[in-house]
């Protein structure tokens, strides 16, 4: 099964293999595998693994590689803090107010999430809080310092169910 995208930096089309879609499935739920492991699980030698993922990266496919913290190690250190998912509706819609809202949270350090929606409120963003306390400091600063901001509805995690970065690249 091929897949033909186009290539963003070039607008060269670029086809995807089995082979491709199995590398980003790998990479995605384990980026620190070794060139060679990861050439294995693939079945593929160690060069080829590293040309595709080489192409990959450089395709726009593979955005960047981070590290996925423990929350409940970090616990231990920073306390458990608060998750909060907030609701935001804008009182004017204009896309160069929808742009400065964004803009604006995009920069600040607790918005780990920023989505615009529709239909029902404009933006919904995942926070992370140390507290009660710094939660407020953030939704003064992000919210009630607008004129713009209609209306918040903010809902506090109480139990993280399921969390993961992957997507299905491939057939179940």
């Amino acid at each position: 099964m091929n897949f033909y995208f186009i290539k963003i930096k070039n607008m060269e089309p670029i086809e995807l293999d089995t082979i491709d879609l199995q590398l980003l499935d790998s990479l995605q739920r384990d980026a620190s595998l070794s060139n060679v492991a990861l050439a294995e699980k693939v079945n593929v030698s160690p060069p080829t693994c590293l040309r595709r993922v080489k192409r990959l990266v450089e395709g726009g496919w593979i955005e960047r590689q981070v590290a996925v913290l423990s929350t409940d190690r970090l616990a231990a250190t920073l306390g458990h803090g608060l998750t909060a998912l907030v609701e935001v509706s804008l009182d004017k819609q204009g896309s160069e107010h929808l742009d400065a809202f964004e803009a604006r949270a995009v920069a600040h350090d607790a918005v780990q999430q920023c989505w615009r929606v529709s239909p029902g409120p404009d933006f919904m963003l995942v926070l992370q809080a140390r507290a009660m306390p710094h939660y407020l400091a953030i939704s003064q600063a992000l919210f009630t310092q607008d004129a713009n901001v209609r209306n918040v509805k903010a809902f506090f995690a109480t139990k993280r169910a399921k969390f993961t970065t992957t997507w299905p690249v491939l057939s179940a």
